[in-house]
């Protein structure tokens, strides 16, 4: 007798590589949608439709688009402040998508869209109109503006776009963000006058403490970014150390969040940049404000702070847990890219990523500082340094997503605009021609009668005729004009 042959066991099902859900799939897919899409907005622009150019890059958009429509059912792009989301997965900033995703960001803000659902069976002419209509806003409100782009859109017979506005703030929310920003900021400047002081004296330190403020830190500026930023501005002259290195830890949180990093990172980070000057507590007080020139023993000592600070904070890892991320920051945040700044290092070495976010945190904070020694550069003229010096030692890339992230203006600039109203600088407005064209509140009329507390105001707003409504003229002293910039970030 023969034994019947074992049917065969049914083989499992593939798996899908992109199964609906599945943040990882969508951070990859959504990346690969970006790179494409960002190469095709350039292409319309500088092409005709039938460039070999044009078509080939929207065809490579079209076929992302259509991959993750098959495997998620669905295509939702949506924008809420500096972050870009793919069916409700949040992208990931990093150093290689950092233009893809600021030219995203513009042209949706630009043309008042917050939300684009595409539906199945789009066309390489749907994209080619899209894209082109998208580079080309229309004048008035985030409003009027969706609302012309989607009647050009069907009057061009394409309906495989579904836009919708971007999220409205809501205005409970911010304010408790404010007043939560308040607070972090005060704690911070407290904890790190403390732990500075200690060393100072020759005193144990509790790292602990440190942390917990940072994470207040990060946490507030991944919740809401502008307020924190804005108390930035608030500088106390005789309290510069310690408010300097916590202006430095947001200033460098907020730089590592739109490069991308995690979490985690951002809390190593901020470590790093609020004691990056810990050295400073061991060099004499009277040379740090020392309001003359420097003598050779004077500068030895400053220099001296990068290793002094990293061998304190060395001393503390002894006794608590230091992310060992900050002793290489404390070490290495005047060294510059090119190695000729200090300390002097013998071998060959590269600046570390924190080192570098936390270098350009420091400069800028510290040239628009006032000190006894040195009056504050505008802080137009501190991003160009940064930017145009080669000679700052500065990555330029870490310098361009600083500027992308202040903007021209600062939040808190204090400014005059072209109607002659007085405006503080709220929020930065993305990238391209908004970087200038910042958020305001007007704090005064033309007429010169302080407005309290203020009318928020987009400088990228425009008339019927497509002119800008307001644009800043100059940057000037609030204290000229018996103005408290900090009132209107309580």
């Amino acid at each position: 007798m023969t034994n019947a042959a074992m049917p065969a066991a049914p083989a499992p099902p593939t798996q899908e590589v992109g199964e609906r859900g599945n943040d990882g799939y969508l951070r990859k897919v959504g990346r690969d949608l970006l790179f494409a899409a960002h190469g095709a907005l350039r292409s319309v622009k500088l092409y005709p439709p039938d460039n070999p150019v044009v078509q080939k890059t929207i065809d490579e958009v079209l076929r992302q688009a259509e991959e993750i429509i098959r495997r998620e059912g669905e295509l939702d792009i949506r924008v809420a402040g500096e972050f870009i989301f793919v069916n409700g997965t949040r992208l990931r900033l990093e150093l290689d998508t950092y233009a893809s995703f600021t030219r995203i960001i513009s042209v949706f803000r630009e043309s008042g869209v917050g939300l684009c659902r595409v539906a199945d069976g789009s066309t390489a002419r749907d994209w080619v109109v899209f894209l082109t209509l998208l580079q080309s806003p229309a004048a008035g409100s985030d409003e009027e503006r969706l609302e012309v782009l989607a009647t050009r859109l069907a009057d061009a017979s394409v309906s495989v776009f579904d836009l919708g506005p971007p999220p409205a703030a809501d205005e409970d929310e911010l304010e408790r963000a404010r007043a939560a920003a308040k607070r972090t900021y005060a704690q911070s400047v407290s904890v790190t006058k403390e732990v500075i002081n200690s060393v100072r004296m020759g005193r144990s330190t509790s790292i602990k403490r440190i942390k917990r403020v940072v994470q207040g830190i990060v946490d507030q500026i991944l919740n809401e970014e502008t307020s924190l930023l804005g108390l930035t501005t608030l500088r106390d002259y005789d309290e510069y150390t310690f408010v300097h290195s916590v202006n430095v830890c947001i200033f460098s949180v907020a730089l590592g969040r739109k490069l991308g990093l995690t979490r985690l990172q951002l809390y190593d980070l901020g470590v790093a940049a609020l004691m990056h000057d810990l050295g400073k507590a061991r060099v004499p007080i009277d040379v740090l404000n020392k309001s003359t020139d420097l003598s050779e023993t004077d500068w030895r000592a400053i220099a001296a702070h990068p290793w002094l600070g990293a061998l304190q904070l060395f001393k503390l890892r002894g006794h608590t847990e230091v992310p060992y991320r900050a002793i290489i920051v404390a070490y290495e945040h005047h060294m510059k890219t090119d190695l000729s700044g200090y300390p002097h290092h013998l071998r060959p070495r590269e600046m570390a990523i924190f080192s570098k976010i936390v270098a350009v945190a420091d400069a800028f904070d510290a040239a628009t500082s006032r000190r006894v020694y040195q009056a504050p550069t505008s802080p137009a003229d501190v991003l160009q340094e940064l930017r145009g010096n080669p000679r700052r030692g500065m990555d330029p890339v870490i310098v361009k997503a600083f500027m992308s992230l202040v903007g021209h203006y600062p939040v808190g600039t204090f400014v005059v605009l072209d109607t002659l109203e007085l405006a503080v600088v709220y929020a930065t407005n993305g990238s391209g021609d908004a970087v200038a064209r910042p958020v305001v509140k007007i704090v005064s009329d033309e007429r010169g009668n302080t407005l309290f507390p203020g009318t928020l105001v987009d400088l990228m707003e425009r008339d019927e005729s497509g002119t800008y409504k307001r644009t800043i003229i100059k940057v000037t002293d609030p204290e000229r004009y018996g103005i408290r910039v900090s009132d209107y970030f309580a």
